[in-house]
């Protein structure tokens, strides 16, 4: 009898599996989250969908050069990958965006960054379950002046109002900084992870979502 019951349950629990469906994960990002392609396996956020295996379905919208702030030159929501993200209606959400805020023409928009994050988080809850989680990135470590980003600007300011974000918002945190932040030479620009640098974002923002 008991056996019957055991397999009934293993049975219903199965179904119920299946009916959910896997979790939903979206990276949202710059040119390090887009990496080498979209679509292509050694993009980090692709890279963190083979470590998470089945259960998960991981979708990269990462555009090369976009900024958070509105008012940035190349803003992510003007692009068709921002509303793709939002029609995917994630389970979970990875946000890494900051870096090209740092360009002086965007910073020049520095007291817009704190609500235009709030407010980019605020659209997506719109659209996610009610326990949805968010992970705000604090981006790798920028390590010479490159394409117009200030290393200065991201160390010195814009780290703290990201902690300010994470605060008010009651998101999550993923450090990428420290992850490569003694290692230059997996940064060959200065600014953009080598397929090793890749590697090691992937396998610390799976451990994250595993948590």
């Amino acid at each position: 009898m008991k056996t019957r019951y055991f397999l009934f349950a293993a049975m219903l629990f199965s179904s119920l599996s299946f009916a959910q469906g896997p979790i939903k994960v979206a990276f949202i990002g710059n040119s390090i989250t887009q990496g080498p392609g979209r679509d292509n396996p050694d993009s980090y956020p692709l890279l963190v969908g083979a470590l998470l295996g089945e259960a998960y379905e991981v979708r990269n919208f990462g555009v090369s050069g976009r900024t958070l702030l509105r008012k940035g030159d190349f803003p992510i929501w003007n692009e068709p990958q921002f509303q793709e993200a939002k029609d995917f209606a994630p389970d979970v959400l990875v946000i890494k965006l900051g870096t090209n805020d740092s360009k002086p023409q965007n910073w020049a928009h520095k007291a817009d960054f704190v609500k235009d994050y709030l407010d980019l988080i605020a659209e997506f809850r719109d659209v996610m379950p009610a326990d949805g989680k968010f992970y705000i990135v604090i981006p790798v470590p920028v390590t010479r002046e490159n394409f117009g980003i200030n290393p200065d600007v991201m160390d010195n300011e814009q780290r703290l109002m990201l902690y300010e974000i994470i605060q008010k918002s009651g998101a999550e945190m993923i450090d990428l900084y420290t992850p490569l932040m003694d290692k230059s030479e997996l940064l060959p620009d200065g600014v953009h992870p080598n397929k090793e640098g890749l590697t090691i974002l992937a396998e610390v923002v799976a451990r994250r979502i595993r948590l």
